[in-house]
């Protein structure tokens, strides 16, 4: 397997090959905001970014900044070598239904417990922004980086690029 060739980062972007494995947790006062079916579920200047390795930043925004009435804990649950075991929320907006769409970690290990009491929102799902710009999703259905213009890559999850 070819290591992928990053993309030059340029004036105000970061390239996620700069990010450190394991990953790093940098707290942002950048606004974002997560919406469902035009309903704002979420919104925060206060969220988190896990920032890993060939992965667009994942963002987790405190639990006090969503509407948690609209969201109902999901069966099932998954593991992360690093930040410990996920538990999985359905966001229910009048007849839009987000299934195990937004997850958290309830405790997670010691390196990560600044994401305990946050969520976290597949943009592929929600219309998720920072700054008023639309995060794009990272490709693969299993991972929930956000991509925006200020991020290059090549991201990992299309196909081919499970190894990186």
């Amino acid at each position: 397997m070819r290591r992928p060739v990053p993309v030059p980062p340029g004036p105000g972007q970061e390239s996620v090959w700069d990010y450190p494995r394991p990953p790093a947790v940098v707290p942002s006062e950048r606004h974002v905001v997560v919406a469902l079916a035009g309903v704002v579920v979420a919104d925060t200047r206060r969220a988190v970014r896990v920032l890993e390795t060939s992965h667009p930043p994942g963002w987790y925004v405190p639990a006090d900044d969503c509407d948690l009435a609209r969201f109902e804990q999901a069966p099932g649950r998954s593991f992360c070598e690093w930040k410990g075991v996920a538990r999985y929320w359905t966001v229910r907006v009048d007849g839009a239904v987000a299934d195990r769409a937004a997850w958290s970690y309830p405790d997670p290990t010691p390196a990560f417990a600044a994401i305990a009491g946050h969520l976290a929102f597949y943009p592929s799902v929600f219309r998720c922004t920072v700054d008023g710009e639309l995060a794009m999703p990272q490709e693969g259905g299993f991972y929930g980086g956000w991509i925006t213009a200020d991020v290059v890559g090549p991201f990992k999850g299309p196909a081919g690029t499970q190894g990186w």
